[in-house]
């Protein structure tokens, strides 16, 4: 019986993890569906040593390498139970931030970088993160009703970036509909017979984006979804940056090279031109840089007012790493802003304040210390944006400083030191003499609850 039933069944490879799981498996006809029969004579209960990965691997008609999640229940009768890491949104979560590095890689000249993949990688990453918790959530709720089984979602192989899933479609399809705004760009063009020349195409781009698809620019950072790029086309709504990128991407599909730079809190873009001074000529009313630009360029309060074709030349322009690291840098913002919402005014290197000096609104009657309350999978985000963003400037040494201090935030005291220890070694004097305290408090953190952990497996032991 055991050999005949191990006969049925690929080879599972397990790692050294010594726990054991007990997974019942029914003894089926090689025409059966995958359920468990209802006829003791006919299932089997082994128990086997498994590591959180229970995969199996075969070969696909092309011969590449195929994952297929093992589907076996752990409980006697209608409860199943699964390891978070064998779920597909995990698989997601690494092969996305896989290719995101490869994209990105500084083996690769800026011009081959794309925009739209290397974000639409970041979305896919936090898409599947944000399933995965839903996920675990619905599995709990599931398992204390003592509910019946949910289905283990299997997937397909995923050897190129473009198959990576990403909200119904994959990332070769949200590719796809940058391409078909551009064809309706060239439609307008046609149908208003209208020739080639730089203003009309930058209208007719204006006149698709924001008439025909309704697309709204917010100045203002308020829902997280107008600063990921698959829900900016699929929505219209976009934060200023993202405007920006959609922008230099339905051009680019065009035939014009959009360049950009950073002006206060503002991104401006514009088209690459010798000659500056067109670009502020006016043309329908409007110049061709408040065409591209809306409304912050003819905004008195904002510093893009005052430009010319004089101070425009002087700017420097933004690499397409320096773009992306910007609409990281937004989304990290964001978050931690969505993350510390019921500790207003919290800043994220708040806690860098010399350690004896602790304010009385840190400090609760009793005399113990107040740790803010955040919002986890929110602080979660904002260190998955900065994990990529460092990946582009390792050695900015505020930006590791400032994932340091995420970390912090999130409890990982141990690599919460690590970073700051790094970031001590490339700062300036002055701020490392203020990391050196804090980091110091760091180690002492980390020894007590290191502490606490041995205390409470101390006291779950069974003599």
């Amino acid at each position: 019986m055991v050999s005949t039933l191990r006969s049925r069944f690929c080879e599972a490879k397990y790692g050294p993890d010594d726990s054991t799981t007990t997974i019942i498996i029914s003894a089926l006809k090689p025409s059966s569906a995958y359920s468990l029969s209802s006829s003791p004579s006919k299932t089997f209960v082994a128990v086997i040593r498994s590591i959180s990965h229970t995969k199996l691997y075969d070969r696909g008609w092309n011969g590449k390498k195929r994952l297929h999640l093992l589907a076996a229940s752990i409980t006697m009768g209608s409860q199943t139970r699964h390891h978070p890491s064998s779920t597909p949104a995990i698989e997601v979560q690494k092969l996305a931030r896989k290719m995101f590095a490869e994209e990105v890689s500084f083996r690769s000249k800026d011009k081959d970088i794309s925009i739209a993949k290397a974000l639409l990688c970041v979305a896919a990453e936090d898409e599947a993160f944000m399933a995965f918790n839903r996920d675990m959530d619905t599995r709990s709720i599931l398992n204390e009703r003592r509910e019946s089984t949910f289905a283990i979602e299997s997937h397909s192989e995923w050897d190129k970036l473009e198959d990576i899933p990403l909200a119904g479609k994959n990332i070769s399809g949200w590719m796809t509909e940058l391409d078909t705004i551009a064809k309706e760009v060239e439609a307008e063009l046609v149908s208003r017979d209208i020739g080639c020349h730089l203003p009309q195409v930058l209208e007719a781009v204006n006149m698709v984006l924001f008439e025909s698809r309704c697309f709204k620019r917010y100045p203002v950072l308020v829902d997280s979804k107008h600063s990921y790029l698959h829900s900016v086309i699929s929505s219209g709504n976009c934060s200023a940056i993202m405007f920006s990128i959609m922008y230099i991407e339905v051009c680019m599909r065009l035939g014009i090279t959009m360049v950009g730079a950073r002006v206060g809190e503002d991104f401006l873009i514009w088209p690459q031109t010798g000659d500056f001074e067109e670009l502020f000529k006016v043309y329908s009313g409007r110049s061709l840089f408040a065409i591209v630009n809306g409304r912050c360029v003819e905004d008195p309060r904002s510093r893009a007012f005052d430009l010319n074709s004089m101070s425009l030349s002087g700017l420097e322009i933004a690499s397409k790493r320096d773009i992306i690291g910007i609409a990281l840098a937004n989304l990290i913002r964001l978050h931690w802003k969505r993350a510390s919402r019921m500790n207003h005014g919290l800043m994220l290197t708040s806690p860098l304040r010399p350690v004896n000096n602790v304010s009385d609104a840190s400090v609760k009657k009793d005399g113990s210390s107040k740790a803010p309350l955040l919002r986890p999978q929110e602080l979660r985000l904002a260190i998955m944006a900065s994990e990529r963003l460092l990946i582009l400037q390792p050695h900015n040494w505020a930006l590791r400083r400032d994932h340091g201090m995420l970390l912090y935030h999130c409890r990982r005291y141990g690599e919460a030191v690590q970073e700051l220890s790094i970031c001590m070694a490339f700062a300036p004097v002055e701020e490392a003499e203020i990391l050196e305290p804090f980091v110091e408090k760091l180690h002492l953190l980390r020894l007590e609850s290191s502490w606490k952990s041995l205390d409470h497996s101390h006291k779950l032991a069974i003599p």
